[in-house]
Protein backbone atom coordinates (compact mmCIF):
# COMPACT_ATOMS: atom_id res chain seq x y z
CA UNK A 1 0.00 0.00 0.00
CA UNK A 2 1.27 3.43 -0.81
CA UNK A 3 0.40 6.36 0.88
CA UNK A 4 -2.28 8.99 -0.13
CA UNK A 5 -0.34 12.13 -1.32
CA UNK A 6 -2.63 14.51 0.56
CA UNK A 7 -0.88 13.70 3.36
CA UNK A 8 2.36 13.69 2.65
CA UNK A 9 4.82 16.89 3.48
CA UNK A 10 2.40 17.47 6.91
CA UNK A 11 4.48 19.19 9.24
CA UNK A 12 5.17 17.53 12.86
CA UNK A 13 2.47 18.97 14.48
CA UNK A 14 -0.55 17.67 12.14
CA UNK A 15 1.07 14.32 13.54
CA UNK A 16 0.75 15.05 17.12
CA UNK A 17 -3.11 15.73 16.81
CA UNK A 18 -3.75 12.80 14.92
CA UNK A 19 -1.94 10.87 17.82
CA UNK A 20 -3.35 12.58 20.62
CA UNK A 21 -6.61 12.67 19.43
CA UNK A 22 -6.33 9.16 18.48
CA UNK A 23 -4.92 8.13 21.89
CA UNK A 24 -7.86 10.24 23.41
CA UNK A 25 -10.88 9.01 21.43
CA UNK A 26 -10.28 5.85 20.51
CA UNK A 27 -9.15 3.78 17.63
CA UNK A 28 -12.22 1.16 16.83
CA UNK A 29 -16.26 1.40 17.33
CA UNK A 30 -17.04 0.26 20.40
CA UNK A 31 -19.84 -2.44 18.94
CA UNK A 32 -18.24 -2.84 15.31
CA UNK A 33 -15.51 -4.13 14.14
CA UNK A 34 -14.56 -1.20 12.74
CA UNK A 35 -11.84 1.03 12.85
CA UNK A 36 -13.33 5.02 14.18
CA UNK A 37 -14.04 8.11 12.42
CA UNK A 38 -13.52 10.45 15.25
CA UNK A 39 -16.09 12.90 14.93
CA UNK A 40 -15.95 16.70 15.99
CA UNK A 41 -17.82 16.76 19.04
CA UNK A 42 -15.52 13.70 20.15
CA UNK A 43 -12.43 15.40 18.81
CA UNK A 44 -13.42 18.76 20.81
CA UNK A 45 -14.64 16.84 23.65
CA UNK A 46 -11.11 15.11 23.82
CA UNK A 47 -8.66 18.03 23.52
CA UNK A 48 -10.77 19.93 26.25
CA UNK A 49 -10.59 17.02 28.27
CA UNK A 50 -6.70 17.25 28.33
CA UNK A 51 -6.60 20.93 28.76
CA UNK A 52 -5.62 21.84 25.40
CA UNK A 53 -6.08 24.19 22.45
CA UNK A 54 -9.05 23.55 19.81
CA UNK A 55 -9.15 26.70 17.80
CA UNK A 56 -6.46 25.70 15.60
CA UNK A 57 -9.28 23.17 14.80
CA UNK A 58 -12.23 24.81 14.53
CA UNK A 59 -13.37 28.74 14.62
CA UNK A 60 -14.70 31.02 16.85
CA UNK A 61 -17.68 30.22 14.46
CA UNK A 62 -17.62 26.30 15.23
CA UNK A 63 -16.32 26.02 11.81
CA UNK A 64 -13.47 24.08 10.46
CA UNK A 65 -10.26 25.64 10.12
CA UNK A 66 -7.87 25.07 7.02
CA UNK A 67 -6.03 22.73 9.59
CA UNK A 68 -8.97 20.84 10.93
CA UNK A 69 -10.55 20.26 7.90
CA UNK A 70 -7.11 18.34 6.45
CA UNK A 71 -7.49 16.30 10.08
CA UNK A 72 -11.03 15.11 9.40
CA UNK A 73 -9.86 14.28 5.98
CA UNK A 74 -7.27 11.71 7.26
CA UNK A 75 -9.15 10.09 9.75
CA UNK A 76 -12.15 9.26 7.64
CA UNK A 77 -9.35 7.84 5.15
CA UNK A 78 -7.12 6.26 7.54
CA UNK A 79 -10.66 4.36 8.69
CA UNK A 80 -11.47 4.10 5.19
CA UNK A 81 -8.64 2.42 3.89
CA UNK A 82 -8.38 0.19 7.03
CA UNK A 83 -11.95 -1.17 7.08
CA UNK A 84 -12.11 -1.97 3.20
CA UNK A 85 -8.87 -2.30 1.79
CA UNK A 86 -6.55 -3.37 4.35
CA UNK A 87 -8.33 -5.83 6.48
CA UNK A 88 -9.60 -8.18 3.60
CA UNK A 89 -5.76 -8.60 2.69
CA UNK A 90 -4.93 -9.60 5.93
CA UNK A 91 -4.90 -13.75 5.72
CA UNK A 92 -4.94 -16.42 8.51
CA UNK A 93 -2.62 -19.42 8.62
CA UNK A 94 -4.66 -21.51 6.44
CA UNK A 95 -4.51 -19.05 3.86
CA UNK A 96 -0.96 -18.29 4.20
CA UNK A 97 -0.40 -21.93 3.84
CA UNK A 98 -2.23 -22.38 0.72
CA UNK A 99 -0.01 -19.12 -1.18
CA UNK A 100 3.40 -20.63 0.16
CA UNK A 101 2.36 -24.16 -1.38
CA UNK A 102 1.45 -22.81 -5.09
CA UNK A 103 4.99 -20.50 -4.98
CA UNK A 104 6.76 -23.44 -4.04
CA UNK A 105 5.38 -25.92 -7.01
CA UNK A 106 6.19 -23.11 -9.62
CA UNK A 107 10.06 -23.93 -9.53
CA UNK A 108 12.92 -24.93 -7.38
CA UNK A 109 14.21 -22.15 -4.99
CA UNK A 110 17.86 -21.37 -3.80
CA UNK A 111 16.56 -18.73 -1.53
CA UNK A 112 16.32 -19.64 2.79
CA UNK A 113 12.21 -20.61 3.59
CA UNK A 114 13.10 -20.27 7.14
CA UNK A 115 10.38 -21.82 10.26
CA UNK A 116 8.45 -19.92 12.41
CA UNK A 117 9.59 -19.65 16.28
CA UNK A 118 6.59 -21.98 17.38
CA UNK A 119 6.37 -25.26 19.11
CA UNK A 120 4.76 -28.51 18.72
CA UNK A 121 2.04 -28.53 16.28
CA UNK A 122 2.17 -25.08 15.35
CA UNK A 123 6.08 -25.45 13.90
CA UNK A 124 6.45 -25.14 10.49
CA UNK A 125 7.28 -22.81 7.47
CA UNK A 126 7.10 -18.70 8.24
CA UNK A 127 5.29 -18.63 5.39
CA UNK A 128 5.46 -14.81 4.90
CA UNK A 129 9.05 -14.41 4.65
CA UNK A 130 9.18 -17.72 2.81
CA UNK A 131 6.74 -16.13 0.25
CA UNK A 132 8.58 -12.41 0.27
CA UNK A 133 12.01 -14.48 -0.60
CA UNK A 134 10.38 -16.39 -2.98
CA UNK A 135 8.98 -13.65 -4.91
CA UNK A 136 12.18 -11.49 -4.27
CA UNK A 137 14.17 -14.61 -6.15
CA UNK A 138 11.94 -14.86 -9.02
CA UNK A 139 11.90 -11.18 -10.00
CA UNK A 140 16.04 -10.03 -8.93
CA UNK A 141 17.04 -11.31 -12.43
CA UNK A 142 19.55 -13.00 -11.09
CA UNK A 143 20.85 -10.04 -8.61
CA UNK A 144 21.80 -11.35 -4.56
CA UNK A 145 19.58 -10.35 -1.99
CA UNK A 146 20.33 -10.42 1.51
CA UNK A 147 17.40 -12.36 3.30
CA UNK A 148 18.82 -12.69 6.53
CA UNK A 149 21.17 -9.84 7.22
CA UNK A 150 23.17 -10.75 10.60
CA UNK A 151 25.17 -7.15 10.59
CA UNK A 152 24.08 -3.76 10.46
CA UNK A 153 22.68 -2.12 7.56
CA UNK A 154 25.88 0.35 6.71
CA UNK A 155 25.30 3.44 3.53
CA UNK A 156 28.28 4.74 2.36
CA UNK A 157 30.30 7.11 0.94
CA UNK A 158 33.90 6.92 -0.51
CA UNK A 159 34.39 3.82 0.60
CA UNK A 160 34.03 4.83 3.87
CA UNK A 161 31.49 4.55 6.55
CA UNK A 162 28.35 7.31 6.36
CA UNK A 163 25.79 5.50 8.54
CA UNK A 164 25.07 2.57 9.96
CA UNK A 165 21.56 1.70 11.32
CA UNK A 166 20.65 0.71 15.30
CA UNK A 167 19.44 -2.74 14.53
CA UNK A 168 19.61 -5.11 12.01
CA UNK A 169 16.77 -5.25 9.46
CA UNK A 170 14.43 -8.30 8.43
CA UNK A 171 15.90 -7.97 4.68
CA UNK A 172 18.53 -6.00 2.71
CA UNK A 173 18.60 -5.64 -1.28
CA UNK A 174 21.16 -6.37 -2.39
CA UNK A 175 23.01 -6.58 0.39
CA UNK A 176 23.39 -4.45 3.94
CA UNK A 177 26.47 -2.42 2.74
CA UNK A 178 24.54 0.44 0.42
CA UNK A 179 21.12 -1.10 -0.21
CA UNK A 180 18.61 -0.15 -2.22
CA UNK A 181 15.87 -1.49 0.04
CA UNK A 182 15.89 -3.13 3.33
CA UNK A 183 12.56 -4.38 4.87
CA UNK A 184 10.66 -5.60 8.11
CA UNK A 185 8.75 -8.90 8.27
CA UNK A 186 6.19 -9.08 10.94
CA UNK A 187 4.13 -12.10 10.78
CA UNK A 188 1.98 -13.60 13.82
CA UNK A 189 -0.14 -16.01 12.81
CA UNK A 190 -0.62 -17.94 15.56
CA UNK A 191 -0.02 -15.63 18.52
CA UNK A 192 -2.81 -15.76 20.69
CA UNK A 193 -2.64 -12.47 22.65
CA UNK A 194 -1.49 -9.72 21.69
CA UNK A 195 2.09 -8.51 23.98
CA UNK A 196 4.62 -6.11 23.77
CA UNK A 197 6.66 -8.37 21.56
CA UNK A 198 4.45 -7.38 18.78
CA UNK A 199 3.47 -3.98 19.61
CA UNK A 200 7.40 -3.57 19.50
CA UNK A 201 7.32 -4.66 16.18
CA UNK A 202 5.97 -1.76 14.75
CA UNK A 203 8.71 0.68 17.04
CA UNK A 204 11.37 -0.95 15.45
CA UNK A 205 10.52 0.25 12.05
CA UNK A 206 9.60 3.50 13.00
CA UNK A 207 13.22 4.24 14.46
CA UNK A 208 14.76 2.18 11.40
CA UNK A 209 12.30 5.10 9.49
CA UNK A 210 13.72 7.89 11.60
CA UNK A 211 17.35 7.22 10.89
CA UNK A 212 16.50 6.86 7.03
CA UNK A 213 14.82 9.74 7.18
CA UNK A 214 17.56 11.64 8.56
CA UNK A 215 20.14 9.94 6.18
CA UNK A 216 17.74 11.43 3.32
CA UNK A 217 17.70 15.16 4.63
CA UNK A 218 20.89 15.19 5.31
CA UNK A 219 23.02 13.11 2.96
CA UNK A 220 20.52 13.29 -0.29
CA UNK A 221 20.53 9.15 -0.12
CA UNK A 222 16.87 7.57 -0.50
CA UNK A 223 16.95 4.10 0.93
CA UNK A 224 13.90 2.43 0.38
CA UNK A 225 12.24 1.29 3.26
CA UNK A 226 8.88 -1.41 3.61
CA UNK A 227 7.22 -3.07 5.99
CA UNK A 228 5.53 -6.31 5.65
CA UNK A 229 2.89 -7.79 8.02
CA UNK A 230 0.30 -10.58 8.36
CA UNK A 231 -2.43 -12.65 10.74
CA UNK A 232 -5.96 -11.71 10.51
CA UNK A 233 -6.46 -12.20 14.17
CA UNK A 234 -3.10 -10.83 15.77
CA UNK A 235 -3.60 -7.37 13.73
CA UNK A 236 -7.21 -6.97 13.16
CA UNK A 237 -8.57 -9.06 15.76
CA UNK A 238 -6.22 -7.99 18.56
CA UNK A 239 -4.36 -4.97 17.08
CA UNK A 240 -6.42 -2.27 14.85
CA UNK A 241 -4.88 0.50 16.77
CA UNK A 242 -1.62 -0.23 15.26
CA UNK A 243 -3.23 -0.77 11.85
CA UNK A 244 -3.54 2.49 12.85
CA UNK A 245 -0.06 3.38 13.70
CA UNK A 246 1.46 2.08 10.32
CA UNK A 247 -0.88 4.35 8.39
CA UNK A 248 0.26 7.26 9.92
CA UNK A 249 3.63 6.19 10.03
CA UNK A 250 3.66 5.78 5.95
CA UNK A 251 2.16 9.10 5.44
CA UNK A 252 4.86 10.62 7.91
CA UNK A 253 7.12 8.96 5.72
CA UNK A 254 9.03 6.30 7.76
CA UNK A 255 8.66 3.81 5.33
CA UNK A 256 7.57 3.87 1.45
CA UNK A 257 5.22 1.29 1.65
CA UNK A 258 3.36 -1.33 3.83
CA UNK A 259 2.02 -4.26 2.26
CA UNK A 260 -0.64 -5.94 4.39
CA UNK A 261 -1.01 -10.06 3.54
CA UNK A 262 -1.91 -10.95 0.35
CA UNK A 263 -1.02 -7.81 -1.01
CA UNK A 264 2.69 -9.00 -0.52
CA UNK A 265 1.48 -11.51 -4.17
CA UNK A 266 -0.28 -8.48 -5.58
CA UNK A 267 2.58 -5.98 -5.06
CA UNK A 268 6.25 -7.29 -4.66
CA UNK A 269 6.99 -8.40 -7.46
CA UNK A 270 6.85 -5.33 -8.92
CA UNK A 271 9.12 -3.66 -6.28
CA UNK A 272 11.53 -5.46 -6.86
CA UNK A 273 11.62 -4.85 -10.71
CA UNK A 274 12.25 -1.58 -8.88
CA UNK A 275 15.16 -2.42 -6.72
CA UNK A 276 16.53 -4.05 -9.72
CA UNK A 277 16.61 -0.81 -11.84
CA UNK A 278 18.17 0.82 -8.89
CA UNK A 279 20.72 -1.46 -8.01
CA UNK A 280 22.25 -1.50 -11.70
CA UNK A 281 22.24 1.89 -11.78
CA UNK A 282 24.51 2.14 -8.37
CA UNK A 283 26.78 -1.14 -10.22
CA UNK A 284 25.72 -3.76 -8.77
Amino acid sequence: MQPDGRFLQQKKDFWANVRTISQEVGYTKSKANQILIPDLSQIVTALTRLDLEIHHIIDGNNRLTVFGEKLMDYFTYRAEVLNTYVEPRLMNAAQAKQHFEELSAKRTYSCPRPMNKQKGDKKTYAYLTCIINMLIEENAQGLDCDFNPLSLTTVTRNRRPLRTLARRVDGAFPKTVNPVAVWEVKEYYYTTTFGSRVADGVYETLLDGLELEELRQEENIDVKHYLMVDAHDTWWAQGKSYLCRMIDMLHMGYVDEVLFGREVIERLPALVVKWVELAQKQGF
